[in-house]
């Protein structure tokens, strides 16, 4: 990690947005994302309770991802339809799989929910790490391609090679990362994973206007 080049971003993002994402511009474009809503919504959908309840659970991931801000508009009805035509069986296996990567195994919970999706051409990023990242917002990381390869690039993450194809090990890898990045800068840079690391895509898009 380049902690010089994070530093300065940093510096330059809280000088344009003085108290961080408290700034009335930022607070104001945080309430179109809907973080608290969907934090809630995730929390109480893959509660303990609802374990043993496969459809409830998909059921309410199609209404999460259906909601996001962050998830693509192509994307949405492509899962959606593609949870609707699932068996019983891969039901069973994608609620199994995200309640794993949730609160247990996360790696087996990752590649088989990463199983499933391959059988619908919807091994995405985005699908992968929505759920994860409202479930557990200061932990998880919600990947998006292009911020992710122009953090990577910009802040010399190596060894880091993102690569469209969702695996576990780049996943936990970047995650860590990101959260060693969260610890270097203030606070009011990250309520949550999600907004720190639109504050990262942020930093690229004014370095790349100035």
């Amino acid at each position: 990690m380049n902690l010089e080049k994070l530093k300065q971003a940093e510096l330059a993002f809280l000088h344009q947005y003085p108290g961080g994402f408290h700034h009335p511009d930022l607070l104001a474009v945080g309430k179109k994302h809907k973080m608290d809503t969907m934090i809630a919504l995730a929390r109480d959908s893959f509660s303990t309770e609802n374990v043993n309840n496969p459809e409830y659970i998909v059921e309410q991931m199609v209404k999460i991802i259906g909601r996001s801000s962050m998830v693509s508009m192509f994307e949405k009805p492509k899962f959606r339809d593609f949870a609707k035509a699932l068996s019983a069986h891969d039901v069973a296996r994608l609620a199994s799989g995200l309640e794993e990567l949730l609160s247990g195994e996360q790696q087996s919970g990752f590649e088989m929910m990463l199983e499933v999706l391959r059988t619908g051409k919807l091994a995405k990023w985005s699908l992968m790490t929505i759920c994860p990242v409202y479930f557990n917002p200061d932990y998880e990381v919600f990947v998006k391609p292009t911020t992710a390869k122009g953090v990577i690039d910009y802040f010399e993450l190596e060894p880091l090679q993102y690569k469209p194809a969702p695996t576990w090990a780049f996943y936990d890898t970047f995650r860590a990362t990101i959260n060693q990045m969260k610890a270097e800068v203030d606070a009011s840079l990250s309520p949550n994973n999600a907004a720190f690391t639109g504050f990262l895509m942020m930093s690229l898009e004014n370095r790349s206007c100035g």
